[in-house]
């Protein structure tokens, strides 16, 4: 009934337009052209008669128009909404609703600039109304807040299937978790990272059978991004905005409150660093009668950078040289490994020069043999005082063995896993100087693990 006074007032306006005003107008341009037989014509058009003629012509014109479809009143048209925002309505401290989809299709019908209307509006959202439900599974309409009551739409889904429980809370350890590590200047090293908070608060369904339930959450985390640190320099930088998320043991993200759901952390920031020789490790060996008689390097020394501990344990940068078969001298250009745990370094290239020379021998007596690798709680006992001591043979150019003593050579065998017992190991033997070959003469010793 609304719409019938909108169809007659359109009737109106195209009587109007169309018929009402071309009409006068023929009538005044007759009587112009006519002159002096106006009041003839007038008294023509006066008879009822003629009137009666004239509106049957009309209303016949009309109806054939519109039996034509030559005129339309009707202009209504359909539009879709994809990806419309559901927003619940319930007391969300209370209760955990889930399997209400996060998005719906909503297709509008109606005249155009109706249609228009509602696409502008800032009133218009899809909701569901919750209120009043008891925990448990219901079935729920989806609906449309219209701006406009002209416009008709259907919702796809209409209809959601929902499980609501109640909210509970608990208290959780919060860990850290570091994004995009390889994004730090290789030199710097994160120390520590400080959250403003240790614990926080989760919330969420108790029930086992809700999918994010709180009994899932094994680990909450502060997703810390490395690559946020803008201002990446020795000192302590905050990050603020931190974002926090739970997840299950298998790693997988739950979807439950947690309070507060960001924070603030601390990074402190580093750059250990130190100075080591490095140290040319020759591989293979010359041609027979030679040996190598200096070895020089265009740069003797590496700054290193990396953890603390691992600092501490290195000695020395190693540089292979392959050397088997060499029969003169030879430059060689070799680009630097990075020891294991070592992030950056400031020479990455080296230049070797290795020169030959006549080579020779001699024994060195009376070198002692240390173990490596044995368990605290064990100790060892050399069987006779030959499995103590070893004499190493050395092999080099003479200029270069006459310098060399026994604390220049280090004898060990290697009691990883060994348990107390008698056995018979290896001998190894390395020195200070890659231009030496050593070789312990004696290749096994006896001896015996005994609980300290």
């Amino acid at each position: 009934m609304n719409k019938k006074p909108n169809v007659f007032k359109r009737i109106g306006r195209f009587f109007d337009k169309k018929v009402v005003v071309p009409v006068t107008r023929a009538i005044m341009k007759i009587s112009k052209k006519f002159g002096g037989s106006n009041r003839s014509l007038e008294t023509f058009l006066s008879k009822s008669n003629t009137l009666l003629f004239v509106s049957l012509f009309l209303a016949l014109t009309v109806f054939i128009l519109f039996d034509q479809k030559k005129i339309s009143f009707n202009d209504t048209s359909a539009e879709v909404l994809k990806d419309q925002t559901v927003e619940a309505v319930y007391n969300e401290e209370a209760y955990v609703v889930e399997g209400l989809p996060e998005k719906v299709d909503i297709t509008l019908m109606g005249s155009r600039s109706d249609l228009f209307i509602a696409k502008q509006s800032t009133a218009s959202k899809v909701t569901v109304d919750l209120t009043g439900l008891k925990p448990g599974t219901h079935k729920v309409d989806i609906e449309y807040m219209r701006p406009n009551d002209s416009v008709e739409y259907s919702v796809n889904p209409s209809v959601a299937t929902v499980n609501i429980y109640p909210k509970v809370s608990e208290s959780k350890t919060l860990t850290m978790d570091l994004l995009n590590q390889d994004s730090l200047d290789p030199k710097l090293i994160i120390d520590n990272v400080t959250p403003e908070v240790d614990k926080v608060v989760i919330k969420g369904a108790e029930d086992a059978d809700a999918i994010n339930s709180l009994t899932k959450v094994a680990t909450v985390k502060a997703l810390v991004d490395v690559s946020s640190l803008n201002d990446q320099d020795v000192g302590t930088i905050t990050l603020k905005d931190v974002p926090l998320k739970a997840y299950d043991s298998d790693g997988n993200s739950l979807d439950v409150e947690i309070v507060p759901s960001k924070i603030e952390v601390d990074v402190d920031l580093s750059s250990p660093s130190k100075t080591v020789p490095i140290r040319v490790v020759p591989k293979g060996e010359v041609t027979f009668g030679q040996a190598i008689s200096s070895i020089n390097l265009s740069q003797n020394n590496v700054t290193v950078y990396g953890e603390q501990s691992v600092l501490d344990e290195l000695e020395y940068v190693p540089v292979e040289v392959d050397v088997d078969g060499l029969k003169d001298d030879r430059e060689y250009k070799l680009e630097l490994s990075k020891p294991r745990g070592v992030r950056s370094m400031s020479v990455n290239n080296v230049t070797v020069d290795i020169s030959l020379g006549t080579s020779t021998d001699k024994d060195i007596d009376n070198v002692n043999i240390d173990v490596r690798n044995l368990d605290d709680k064990y100790s060892v006992q050399g069987l006779s005082q030959n499995d103590i001591q070893v004499t190493v043979n050395v092999k080099g150019v003479e200029s270069v063995l006459n310098s060399l003593t026994a604390e220049d050579i280090t004898a060990y065998i290697d009691l990883k896993d060994y348990k107390p017992g008698e056995y018979e190991v290896e001998v190894k033997v390395e020195g200070t100087d890659s231009r030496v070959q050593y070789l312990s003469k004696t290749r096994k010793v006896k001896i015996r693990v005994v609980e300290k």
